[in-house]
């Protein structure tokens, strides 16, 4: 491995983890400590589709114009302290975002250095890749995207990093990327820092692992953690840093004096989130995720070690978005008594009153909490009625809002809703997930002189490996039980990949995790959770962890942009999964 730029760890700081994360985060990573470079992801799922809906209004837009306003306070201090810049803000047009940076340098008297990378927009070549035989099977029906119905508006391919890497190589101070994957503007910095090779594989398998815990920003310092209780100061927690050595190994911080904290259990939240298997998969290496290695060397200081990376596959990951439809919402308030029966009434005259228009495609009725016996005030005394409607844009609007008006003086007792303009029908996305072959990408640099630097596809696709057998029962007698809810013993994180959602969950000891390993079967969770049934459900061993990750196929429906259950991105899954009851250890829940 060739020596690196300085013969230390690079130190890259994340300052945005979705597109309207805090809005000081960059000037707070630039002001807080030495950093070599800044990093930041905007992009998800139902942003390409937020991003095209913007760029259909004003051609000239379609990137994340937060990230402008984030870096304009700091361009100077940025300058001086020699520090680099790589996000993916740039979306569906980074090269407008390029220039848009370029002049606020101009304005601000800066000398910055600015390149962007492309390749990732395939809207313009599916026609031909379709004619050639490429089908864009969805990843999870198999169907053609022939089959879709739906006119795609935005259609990305997943790059990786190396893109990035021959931008920085001509000297780039700030590269604005598309469509990368998330963890690339990591490994981007990183891979040119080290002057790894593309066939670094366990070097750039490290760096894929620091840059999935950092990507999310905050939930690497105790955001949306299960055992926030245990975190000191969470009102403000601190941005992450990854201090990635020549080998891929890291240890993820933050600067001094920041909220937050990081931990054994922060980290491994973050490396089970969104995650669908064992082998993580991005276009540049496969990272083994159950090889990885975590020590706490410190306060807030956590290594991420021995990971190993293996080539990366053929293909990579396309994700398209069309425009789907109308739906609209109303959320009615039940308090006290006979709530269900409550509820069974509004559903009743609505699915006979709106159910059968013309136009109408779907009604959804989801009964949220149930209030308290013998209640101490009327808000604990209170539950929620959502009434979710699709179609057509005339039935949706207008329509709807007045039978939930006319129900007012009509349905049951204590009727109102929670407040909220339900006149007007939103329009909704969908999402089909396929993949592409990574050598008919057209991936390029675009350097700060304007020309511009094609980048070849990985030097090597990984084969496929054997199976590998599911661990074996301890049968251990583990004594005494107690009923409890899974929480009091094990920590969670879920999120969402398309209409897949995935819930991780780890163990505190070895201990633990033999119990949980042996008992927690996809059967077992499937009795657990009846909304799992008629799904799918995959099951992976992470013992490095103490960690399982599930992955139900298909709950969210369609994916975010379109999915009318209440948690549609399946954030709050895990905490539901916590919530149930099983026959524990008492060795375990400290008895």
């Amino acid at each position: 491995m060739s020596r690196a730029r300085e013969d230390r760890p690079v130190v890259i700081a994340n300052c945005s983890g979705f597109f309207g994360d805090r809005s000081t985060a960059l000037a707070e990573v630039v002001r807080g400590g030495p950093i070599d470079f800044v990093t930041g992801d905007y992009l998800a799922e139902v942003t390409m589709l937020v991003l095209a809906k913007t760029r259909i209004k004003d051609p000239s837009s379609g990137y994340a114009a937060l990230f402008l306003r984030q870096l304009k306070p700091v361009l100077g201090e940025i300058a001086a302290k020699g520090i680099r810049v790589v996000v993916n803000a740039g979306g569906l047009n980074p090269g407008g975002m390029a220039d848009a940076v370029r002049a606020m340098c101009a304005e601000a008297g800066v000398d910055l250095k600015v390149a962007h990378v492309e390749g990732d927009d395939l809207i313009d070549r599916l026609a031909d890749l379709q004619t050639a035989g490429h089908r864009l099977e969805n990843l999870d029906t198999g169907e053609p995207l022939s089959a879709w119905g739906s006119e795609p508006l935005t259609a990305n391919a997943y790059l990786g990093a190396w893109g990035i890497v021959a931008a920085l190589d001509a000297g780039a101070d700030i590269v604005i990327c598309p469509r990368v994957t998330d963890a690339s503007v990591v490994v981007g910095a990183a891979a040119w820092w080290h002057r790894w090779r593309r066939d670094d594989w366990d070097a750039l398998a490290g760096a894929v692992a620091a840059g999935h815990v950092i990507e999310c920003g905050t939930q690497a310092t105790g955001g949306n953690y299960s055992g926030f209780q245990a975190i000191a100061d969470l009102d403000r927690p601190g941005f992450p840093l990854a201090e990635i050595a020549a080998d891929g190994s890291s240890i993820i911080t933050k600067h001094p004096d920041t909220g937050g904290e990081v931990t054994l259990g922060t980290i491994t939240a973050q490396l089970l989130y969104e995650v669908q298997g064992v082998d993580y998969l991005n276009p540049d290496v496969t990272t083994r995720l159950d090889s990885i290695q975590l020590d706490q060397v410190g306060p807030s200081r956590v290594r991420l070690h021995d990971v190993r990376g293996y080539p990366p596959p053929a293909t990579t990951k396309v994700a398209l978005t069309a425009l789907g439809g109308f739906q609209n919402m109303a959320t009615f308030v039940l308090t006290g008594l006979d709530f269900t029966p409550k509820a069974a009434l509004v559903e009743r005259v609505l699915r006979r009153q709106l159910g059968t228009l013309p136009g109408v495609d779907e009604l959804r009725f989801s009964l949220i909490g149930r209030p308290a016996d013998d209640p101490r005030d009327q808000l604990e005394a209170t539950c929620l009625l959502q009434v979710a409607i699709r179609g057509e844009e005339r039935v949706v609007g207008r329509a709807f809002f007045d039978a939930i008006v006319e129900l007012a003086l009509a349905n049951y007792p204590g009727l109102h809703t929670i407040k909220g303009d339900s006149r007007t029908a939103k329009s909704f996305g969908t999402y089909w997930p396929a993949v592409v072959p990574q050598d008919l990408l057209r991936h390029r640099a675009i350097l700060p002189d304007g020309s511009a630097i094609d980048i070849a596809p990985p030097p090597a696709f990984r084969a496929p490996e054997p199976a590998r057998p599911a661990s074996s029962a301890s049968r251990r007698d583990w004594g005494k039980t107690s009923r409890a809810p899974i929480g009091a013993a094990f920590d969670a994180r879920s999120g969402d990949k398309g209409g897949n959602a995935n819930v991780g969950l780890w163990a505190r000891s070895q201990d633990g995790f033999a119990w949980l390993r042996d008992t927690l079967t996809v059967e077992q969770l499937r009795a657990l959770l009846p909304e799992t049934r008629g799904h799918e459900i995959l099951r992976y061993e992470l013992p490095n962890l103490h960690a399982l990750n599930f992955v139900v196929k298909g709950l969210l429906g369609g994916g975010a942009t379109e999915s009318m259950r209440v948690d549609n991105q399946a954030k709050g899954f895990s905490e539901y999964v916590r919530a149930k009851h099983l026959d524990i250890p008492t060795i375990l829940l400290g008895g």
